[in-house]
């Protein structure tokens, strides 16, 4: 990835935060951050040096020999201050997202709002982080288990939930008993930045909590350091592959959410408004940028009857500006992710699919400059066509058809990706099928995005995941732990109990 070399005197830059100070990077590889609705340029990120990499890795080393025989109550109390302190900036911290990044302020305050979630599940850290403990298990042995932190953690971020995700991984991290880097998108870490702040400020102690930024090389440099233990991933399929194989030949426990192309079934007992009202949200909410976003619905039946309902309804929406009010549709995060989009666009009417609603060419007045794709819809979408096969990440939906629930089905399980799929039905027995015979990690029925809340864990499946390991809930706590097993034996006095060459305990 290339990165700009605007004159460093114009705009502000984004800070390193190495040993809990904020420093500037002496690199000389920049990119410029740009508002997608105005290509305004509102600071530039440095590519961070290995030599930096190096000094924020050496930081967290240092500062675990002393976090992690930190006590539980006082990492649980430093996050129940932090989610104070993101509930008190969230108006900023949303702001400061739209304005980078793209989303609407609703959708901003969301994005937040969900990674807020997880920061006060960290705070019940007493009773994630519990041992067991099996009493007498021989004459007077007693057997017991210890989940006990791993080291340095590391953590990279991708452009379209700038809070959220990493919200989901240090937190956990940290209050686990670790300590973290984190690399975040270099599309838009400001907003990233700022949570680092608040939680300095919330008494995240020097060395805990440590940001590089940067491309590739940054990536490859964690993915190979020694002293980096696990490494958490969301992003592309493609760099979530080369992170997980290059991390895991290096020794490092690594959990990847990758690529998706997520489908929802319309039944045609559904309830109509609210299955395409869902739709619509799903699909066209955050521009299509999200991982979990609904790209391909099946209509079964005479669903398919309701596509001129769908399209009539999605040009209503408003696209615009993400600050300003009563916009459903912001902008697509980059020029080349415009680009991108309208070429997919293009590509699906050349392979035969009929293009139901067009959002390509969608000036917004004011935000001339924007990176706007509005609204589309395809119908007569099959496999094998590239806007079927790739994820698109835009506001375009795919309307494929099936005769039944099992032909729905059975085109889901062949797509090769496993992140999300939804139902929409009033039939329980249709529900109860869809979730025994579909293999997907995250079911909806009758909710288009069934992002898991955090008690549970983030379960995409096949190739949308590497590791075994999702992230937050459970089982991100035994990810980011090692599980100890303890076997003790007191005596009550000197007397010989006598010698045992076996290995049973008598």
């Amino acid at each position: 990835m290339d990165a700009t070399t605007t004159p460093a005197t114009q705009v502000a830059t984004v800070k390193l935060l190495i040993g809990g100070q904020f420093v500037e990077s002496k690199t000389s590889e920049w990119r410029d951050i740009v508002n997608p609705a105005t290509q305004e340029v509102l600071a530039r990120v440095p590519f961070a040096t290995q030599a930096e990499v190096d000094a924020a890795v050496a930081s967290a080393k240092d500062a675990f020999k002393t976090w992690r025989k930190t006590a539980i109550g006082a990492r649980a109390r430093i996050f129940l201050k932090y989610q104070q302190l993101i509930r008190e900036h969230m108006g900023e911290l949303a702001a400061i997202l739209t304005a980078e990044q793209g989303k609407t302020l609703p959708d901003a305050e969301g994005d937040v709002f969900r990674g807020l979630e997880v920061v006060e599940h960290a705070a019940g850290i007493g009773n994630l982080q519990l041992g067991e403990l099996a009493n007498n298990v021989a004459n007077g042995v007693d057997t017991y288990t210890l989940l006990q932190p791993l080291g340095v953690c590391a953590g990279i971020t991708p452009f379209n939930f700038p809070a959220m995700i990493p919200l989901w991984m240090f937190p956990m991290a940290i209050v686990t008993g670790n300590t973290f880097v984190l690399k975040p998108s270099e599309q838009d870490p400001m907003v990233t930045m700022r949570l680092c702040e608040l939680a300095l400020e919330a008494g995240i102690p020097p060395g805990v909590l440590n940001v590089v930024h940067g491309g590739e090389a940054v990536v490859n440099a964690i993915c190979d350091h020694q002293d980096i233990k696990a490494i958490s991933f969301v992003g592309s399929t493609k760099v979530g592959t080369h992170v997980y194989n290059r991390a895991t030949l290096a020794g490092k426990r690594v959990q990847c959410m990758m690529g998706a192309k997520n489908h929802a079934i319309v039944m045609p007992d559904a309830h109509k408004e609210q299955s395409l009202n869902a739709l619509l949200g799903a699909s066209f909410g955050a521009a299509g940028q999200r991982c979990m976003a609904v790209s391909v619905a099946v209509l079964v039946g005479d669903a398919r009857k309701w596509i001129p309902d769908l399209v009539e309804k999605s040009k209503g929406l408003k696209v615009g500006a993400g600050i300003e009010k009563g916009v459903d549709v912001g902008p697509l995060v980059s020029c080349a992710a415009h680009d991108r989009v309208t070429g997919l666009i293009d590509r699906g009417v050349a392979e035969g699919a009929k293009l139901e609603l067009d959002g390509r060419k969608h000036s917004v007045p004011g935000y001339e400059k924007g990176n706007f794709v509005g609204p589309t819809i395809f119908s007569g979408v099959k496999p094998g066509m590239t806007i079927y096969d790739q994820e698109i990440f835009g506001p375009v939906l795919c309307l494929a058809g099936a005769d039944s629930i099992d032909e729905a089905i059975e085109m889901i399980n062949a797509n090769p990706n496993g992140n999300g799929t939804a139902i929409f039905t009033q039939s329980g027995a249709a529900a109860r099928r869809f979730q025994e015979d579909i293999d997907v990690g995250q079911v909806g029925i009758n909710v288009p995005i069934p992002v898991p809340v955090p008690m549970f864990s983030f379960t995409g499946s096949r190739a949308s995941k590497l590791g075994d390991l999702g992230p937050y809930g459970k089982q991100v706590v035994l990810f980011y732990t090692q599980t100890k097993t303890v076997t003790a034996r007191w005596f009550d006095d000197d007397t010989a109990h006598g010698l045992n060459t076996t290995i049973s305990l008598k």
